[in-house]
């Protein structure tokens, strides 16, 4: 496979200062990608990426972006596009956490993680879809979803609720665009090492690591190659469908 396989393309990354964010951009530039990302809070972190990028000969634009709101996401993606010249991949990769038992959990919590998780990726969507139906050679979106919108989660309703809603979207919108060669797949990921693991203590994380035939978390940079070979032309006849890469999680 050639280093530069997505020499001059453009590709989109929600959340992407850490963990498989990070590493995603970062692997497409390698691969001659032009590369814009979102960030919430972290501008030192994204200034930093951003460097690095530009680092590897291809264009960078770095942006806070609140990817619930409708609006700010279809300025980001003119914007993207007027600095990469084209929007050939959307990563909906941006997502966040608020778990806990439905009978503990807060309204703003569900709210919270619906708006960033499910809303966020259709509305990125949206905005990227004409500037996709007007490239020669289409589009490509892919969805980062989760086992936990496979086979739920305890303590997780609003986040297993968004990342099904994600599978959802990924298979209704596919057959919305194939006619216009575009495709829509979602993955579904496991366990991945990053800060959030980081984060578990011993016990719990013994406990998931007895559940995961392979016997491990991840690395981010394994997630990135992944991701790297589904918006690539050696997949363009997938679309719709769920990649699960969890480890055998939920096997």
């Amino acid at each position: 496979m050639s280093e530069k396989q997505f020499d001059g393309k453009g590709a989109i990354v929600t959340g992407a200062t850490r963990g498989i964010g990070k590493a995603a951009v970062l692997e497409l530039a390698k691969r001659g990608c032009n590369v814009a990302f979102n960030y919430a809070s972290s501008a030192e972190a994204a200034e930093k990426i951003k460097a690095e990028v530009e680092g590897y000969g291809v264009a960078c634009f770095a942006q806070a972006c609140d990817v619930a709101s409708t609006e700010a996401a279809a300025d980001f993606v003119k914007s993207a596009k007027e600095t990469l010249g084209s929007i050939d991949y959307l990563v909906n990769n941006a997502g966040i956490t608020r778990d806990n038992l439905i009978m503990r959990m807060k309204e703003e919590d569900w709210d919270a993680v619906i708006d960033t998780n499910l809303k966020g990726a259709w509305n990125f969507s949206k905005a990227v879809l004409r500037p996709m139906m007007r490239n020669e050679d289409g589009g490509v979106i892919l969805n980062i979803s989760s086992i936990s919108g496979v086979v739920g989660m305890l303590g997780q309703s609003n986040y297993s609720a968004s990342k099904a809603g994600m599978i959802g979207l990924t298979k209704s919108l596919a057959k919305e665009v194939a006619s216009r060669n575009v495709t829509v797949n979602a993955l579904a990921l496991g366990m991945v090492a990053t800060d959030m693991t980081d984060e578990m203590n011993e016990e719990f994380r013994e406990k998931i690591l007895a559940n995961i035939p392979l016997g491990r978390f991840a690395e981010p940079q394994e997630i990135a190659e992944i991701i790297c070979f589904l918006l690539s032309g050696s997949a363009k006849y997938i679309t719709g469908q769920v990649i699960q890469a969890d480890g055998g999680l939920a096997i």
